[in-house]
């Protein structure tokens, strides 16, 4: 059996995956900014700024700490659209939950907000350190851009919304994007591109879905919270 042909730093295969990582993780960022202002009872416009911004925000930073600038969505309004039709379409979406109680509704919107969040931020981290890889970034300059680009949207997101920053609390969450990004740079080498990607993502949401069903946190106590 031949071995795997392993990963490449071809511009152009590193910038195609790029653009669909970027693509995917608009839609799931935007979609989880949509259902938090749905939860907090924002109206369309609030529902799609909070979209937008949490669907932008990562790529952004990836941008400006890779030293591309201005960061890809004003260059590109392809990924705006993406992410306000993402957001519009949420809103009217949920517009059949108007008649449960709050505590249903809450219910009903707090799983897809975390399938996507979980989701976003596992494509934002593989996506910001492949970049950070692409420009000859060594170990700790990968895991540093990986992670702040996964986090960025949701930290964005968070403050807007009047909550306090996900990864100050939320069960193994930076952790998990810093794996997804140490995970593309320890195979980058290794393997074909399209399978780093999927196991750098995958690694993101096991470890957030294990971290969520075992209660799992890296506080000091067990009283103090989930955080990390």
């Amino acid at each position: 059996m031949s071995p795997l042909p392993p990963f490449s730093l071809d511009p152009s295969s590193v910038n195609q995956t790029l653009f669909v990582l970027d693509r995917l993780g608009v839609v799931v960022f935007a979609l989880s900014g949509a259902t938090l202002g749905i939860q907090k009872r924002f109206d369309l416009f609030g529902v799609t700024v909070l979209g937008c911004v949490t669907a932008v925000g990562g790529g952004s930073i990836r941008d400006v700490l890779s030293g591309v600038t201005p960061p890809g969505f004003l260059r590109n309004e392809t990924t705006l659209w993406i992410a306000i039709i993402s957001s519009v379409l949420a809103f009217f979406l949920s517009s059949r939950l108007s008649r449960l109680g709050e505590r249903e509704r809450r219910r009903w919107l707090e799983r897809p907000m975390l399938i996507f969040d979980t989701l976003g931020l596992a494509v934002f981290a593989v996506s910001g350190a492949l970049s950070a890889l692409q420009l000859g970034y060594g170990f700790l300059g990968v895991l540093f851009i990986g992670t702040l680009t996964g986090v960025g949207g949701g930290i964005i997101r968070d403050l807007l919304a009047g909550e306090v920053p996900s990864i100050l609390y939320r069960d193994i969450y930076a952790t998990a994007a810093s794996l997804g990004a140490l995970v593309v740079y320890l195979l980058h080498d290794q393997l074909p591109l399209p399978l780093v990607q999927l196991l750098g993502v995958s690694s993101v949401v096991i470890l957030r879905y294990f971290a969520i069903r075992r209660k799992l946190s890296l506080t000091p106590s067990s009283n103090a919270g989930s955080g990390e």
